[in-house]
């Protein structure tokens, strides 16, 4: 009799490309220049990426473009969230009560990821990169290796 035992791994798509973008824009405004510096079409999700915790809540900004003819996704994802608490001074000259909260914490100086989902040739690939870091206001953009993240589980939705 043979048995076949499933894992948890065999339920989880996590076949994707991670592009790291360093930029200070807000979300709406570097979607809308990798729309015209891509040709893509990104539109905000109708959903966000939220967790929960005891002392905070983060709400990550999605983007995303569905590429029908050639079965591909692509999702621009915030990778910070700031938050005014309110009763928490940390003191100082000019105290503040907001708190950061980072989707990928082991990438605190990443302002966005681009999730790619589907076959991706590398020369595309690289391509598109390169075409990011022409963006003016776009500090630099790289490939990632998911499998090097920690919190990599954050980016399966």
């Amino acid at each position: 009799m043979q048995i076949h035992a499933l894992e948890l791994n065999d339920f989880s798509d996590n076949n994707y490309t991670l592009i790291g973008i360093h930029s200070s824009l807000e979300a709406y405004k570097l979607a809308y220049l990798l729309n015209q510096k891509l040709n893509i079409q990104f539109v905000k999700a109708s959903y966000s990426l939220d967790f929960e915790n005891k002392n905070n809540n983060a709400s990550f900004e999605i983007y995303e473009f569905i590429d029908t003819k050639f079965n591909q996704s692509w999702f621009l994802i915030s990778n910070k969230y700031s938050n005014q608490i309110e009763g928490i001074s940390k003191g100082g000259l000019f105290p503040s009560n907001e708190i950061t909260t980072y989707l990928i914490s082991e990438k605190k100086k990443v302002d966005f990821f681009i999730k790619l989902e589907g076959d991706f040739n590398p020369d595309y690939l690289a391509r598109k990169v390169g075409n990011i870091n022409t963006i003016d206001q776009v500090i630099t953009a790289y490939t990632i290796n998911p499998n090097t993240l920690k919190s990599k589980d954050f980016l399966i939705f």
